[in-house]
C-alpha cells in the first residue's frame, strides 16, 4: 500500500512537472515571439500561460530579472519543490515502517525508535546552528530561534568550558560527539 502510494506520488510529481516545461516553453514561445501574440495561437497560449505566468513574472522584475526568464524559474520552482515532495513522502513511508516494525518488536524498541529520533533532530539543529552561523543568521533572527531553544542547553555549558579558538568554536562539534556517545550507550541498555 505504501508502495504503491509513493509511486501515485512520484507520478503526480512528474506530471506537475511535465506541466510546467509545456507552460515555460508556451510562454516562452509568445514572449520571445516566435508565436505572434496577436495570432488565434498566440492568443490561446497566452490565455493558457498568463494566469500561472504573470504572479512569476511580476517576482522576477521586482528581483531585477527579465519577465521572459519566469517560465524557467516556474520550472526550477516546481523541480525543487517536487524533490522535497517526493523526499517527504519517502521519510513518511520509512517512519511508518520503522513505527510498525518497532512496535511488533516490543516498548524497548519504540524506545530505542524514539531516541534515535530525537537524537536525529538534534543532530539536524545543531547543523543548522553551524550553517546559521557561517550565514549571519544567529539567535535573535526569527527563524534561528527554534533552532538555539533546541540546541542551548547542550551548547552553552560546553562552550563554557571549551571557548572558542580564534573563529573556531568547537562547541557543537563536541556536543554532537557527546550526543553520538549517548545515544550509543543508551541504545547497548535497551537493544
Amino acid at each position: 500500500m505504501a508502495a504503491q502510494s509513493l509511486t501515485l506520488v512520484r507520478f503526480v510529481v512528474l506530471g506537475v512537472f511535465l506541466l510546467a516545461v509545456l507552460l515555460a516553453v508556451m510562454s516562452w514561445l509568445v514572449r520571445t515571439r516566435r508565436v505572434s501574440p496577436f495570432s488565434a495561437v498566440g492568443r490561446g497560449l497566452r490565455q493558457v500561460t498568463d494566469p500561472v505566468m504573470h504572479p512569476i513574472e511580476r517576482l522576477v522584475v521586482r528581483r531585477g530579472g527579465n519577465p521572459v526568464q519566469a517560465g524557467w524559474w516556474l520550472v526550477i520552482i516546481v523541480a525543487v519543490i517536487g524533490v522535497l515532495v517526493v523526499s517527504l513522502a519517502q521519510w513518511f513511508v520509512a517512519s511508518w515502517y520503522d513505527l510498525s516494525g518497532a512496535a511488533r518488536v516490543g516498548p524497548r524498541a519504540l524506545i530505542a525508535l524514539g531516541v534515535g529520533v530525537i537524537y536525529d533532530v538534534l543532530f539536524v539543529a545543531i547543523l543548522l546552528r553551524v550553517i546559521g552561523s557561517w550565514l549571519g543568521a544567529f539567535q535573535y533572527s526569527p527563524w534561528m530561534r527554534p533552532v538555539y531553544w533546541l540546541t542551548d542547553w547542550i551548547v552553552v555549558p560546553i562552550r563554557r568550558l571549551l571557548p572558542p579558538i580564534g573563529t573556531f568554536d568547537f562547541s557543537p562539534l563536541v556536543a554532537l560527539l557527546l550526543l553520538w556517545v549517548l545515544k550509543q550507550f543508551v541504545y547497548r541498555i535497551l537493544l
